[in-house]
């Protein structure tokens, strides 16, 4: 059974649920793998820690800063000594015009949304400020800790500024490496990569009972992460996936090997040797002792 993964909302959080910022004053909230509905991001004063982020493993050293998109499995611990500000945020309080599901953030063109950016490729390359850089990344975040704390009349625009700033000042530094990633079409890789690792799994558990949950956990990614992938890659469910593997499978056994048609229902997921019949025959318009009959080799028939 796949371990459930808890899902924070920003209301568990705080008591705001635009924005929220803490400090190394506060006792770390989630120390074991988790994710998350809003944007996150770890700016890293003191301390070195490992972080992983959906199937990814980075460091965090003095002076990183690490970003996290809406709904991505990541862990990340803090040693004793460590001193940084965790930054989370809604969608909207950043980008208020950017209508689209956050799902699906990875298909924006960073055209639209430029401060997208190393949340979308945090997975690839490491962010880290240094010198006059790092001074103002520490004062934007006190200061915004200051508004957060006031939540006066233009809090939240300067905060908002600030953490833009911030942001903006990571892209700013990183900018060849982010144009060169988003050139190279990184995302589309890495949702290939991601896509691979779930078909992988599917073809290795046919025999079974294969549900959403269990093949988003083996890739390391949410049920909803995983239905939007394959619907914006593939046009498919999860369960027309499942399915049209089932028969591709079945329909590579009935021409090249000599198993009865029971057996290979078995094989593929079907308990029912009839009801397998019914679907290869709604899948492939013949019966699967037909297909066998016309496309197997004459040895084998």
């Amino acid at each position: 059974m796949a371990k459930t993964i808890k899902t924070y909302s920003t209301a568990e959080r705080a008591k705001h649920g635009d924005f929220w910022i803490r400090n190394e004053s506060r006792k770390p909230l989630a120390e074991h793998v988790h994710r998350h509905e809003f944007f996150q991001v770890q700016f890293n004063l003191e301390g070195r820690t490992r972080h992983y982020i959906g199937s990814t493993e980075r460091w965090l050293e003095p002076g990183s800063v690490g970003f996290i998109l809406p709904y991505r499995i990541h862990l990340g611990g803090r040693p004793a000594g460590s001193r940084f500000y965790v930054i989370n945020f809604q969608q909207h309080f950043l980008f208020p015009g950017l209508e689209a599901d956050p799902l699906e953030l990875e298909t924006i063109p960073l055209e639209r949304a430029p401060a997208l950016a190393p949340f979308l490729f945090q997975e690839f390359m490491d962010f880290k400020l240094e010198g006059a850089d790092l001074e103002m990344a520490r004062r934007s975040c006190e200061r915004m800790m200051e508004e957060h704390s006031r939540r006066q009349l233009f809090s939240l625009e300067i905060i908002r500024a600030h953490l833009m700033l911030l942001i903006g000042t990571v892209c700013e530094r990183h900018e060849k490496e982010l144009l060169a990633l988003a050139g190279e079409r990184a995302q589309r890789k890495q949702r290939a990569d991601t896509l691979s690792r779930v078909t992988r799994y599917v073809r290795e558990n046919l025999a079974g009972r294969i549900t959403l949950g269990d093949a988003a956990a083996a890739a390391n990614l949410s049920p909803n992460y995983l239905t939007n992938l394959l619907k914006h890659e593939t046009g498919k469910t999860f369960t027309s996936l499942v399915t049209s593997r089932r028969m591709e499978k079945a329909r590579e056994l009935l021409a090249y090997t000599t198993l009865r048609v029971s057996e290979i229902a078995e094989s593929v997921g079907f308990e029912d040797e009839a009801y397998f019949t019914r679907r290869f025959r709604q899948y492939f318009r013949v019966s699967p002792l037909a297909y066998r009959s016309k496309e197997a080799p004459a040895a084998l028939r």
